[in-house]
């Protein structure tokens, strides 16, 4: 009988039982789930993935258990964080964005493991308000640096020949590469630029064309690589 009541009771003999874990897993799961549906309304990365929604909402169920276990033993919390250390996701995250959202979960389900549960919803409310906010603006908006290639002949004068473009449709821009080509007939230059955020692709690329004989342009998207 002492054993079947001890289950009911946290460390230390309190009055948070087996049932005040319980409901904090069902809390943490009930969050996360509307932090993964933000999520989701917000995506705009180049790869969905749905065992990323996944992981958020169980990392957030098992670390309000783990919280709950650790929150009276300092040693056993370092030596958890030690191992929390040494995970590694399958899929790298590509997209800072995720790492947030990760840490997010986290945060709620430490929150919950520790019986702040109305910091847990005021939390989940507000940030996830946020986080829609900033999308919904487009806050900072930008475009993304692109690796610009042009070809030109090997006797055409070069020399600066781009400045002009660069310095009408795009933000910032920077040499990276030179190289020969087709027997050594054409020179291929390699530049990371941002365009500004009015100038369309097709625009950019037609303006190079008048100047390099009509000759090779591409313009690659550094998220959309390989």
């Amino acid at each position: 009988m002492d054993t079947i009541e001890s289950l009911f009771t946290s460390n230390g003999g309190t009055e948070q039982g087996i049932f005040m874990i319980l409901f904090a897993m069902i809390l943490a799961a009930a969050l996360s789930l509307i932090i993964t549906k933000v999520y989701q309304m917000t995506f705009s990365g180049p790869r969905y993935s749905q065992s990323f929604v996944h992981t958020i909402i169980m990392m957030s169920v098992i670390v309000s258990v783990v919280m709950n276990v650790i929150s009276d033993n300092a040693g056993v919390a370092f030596g958890l964080f030690a191992i929390f250390s040494l995970i590694r996701f399958r899929s790298a995250v590509t997209d800072a964005k995720d790492i947030a959202y990760i840490f997010f979960g986290l945060c709620v389900g430490m929150t919950c493991g520790l019986f702040h549960f109305d910091l847990a919803i005021v939390l989940t409310l507000v940030a996830s308000l946020i986080f829609y906010l900033l999308f919904k603006f487009q806050y900072a908006k930008g475009k993304d640096t692109q690796i610009l290639k042009i070809t030109v002949p090997e006797n055409l004068n070069h020399d600066n020949m781009f400045d002009s473009l660069f310095n009408r449709f795009t933000e910032s821009h920077q040499l990276r590469q030179v190289e020969t080509t087709n027997l050594g007939t054409m020179i291929l230059y390699t530049y990371a630029i941002r365009s500004k955020n009015d100038v369309q692709d097709k625009e950019l690329i037609d303006e190079i064309r008048e100047k390099n004989a009509n000759l090779k342009v591409s313009l690659t998207y550094l998220g959309n690589e390989d």
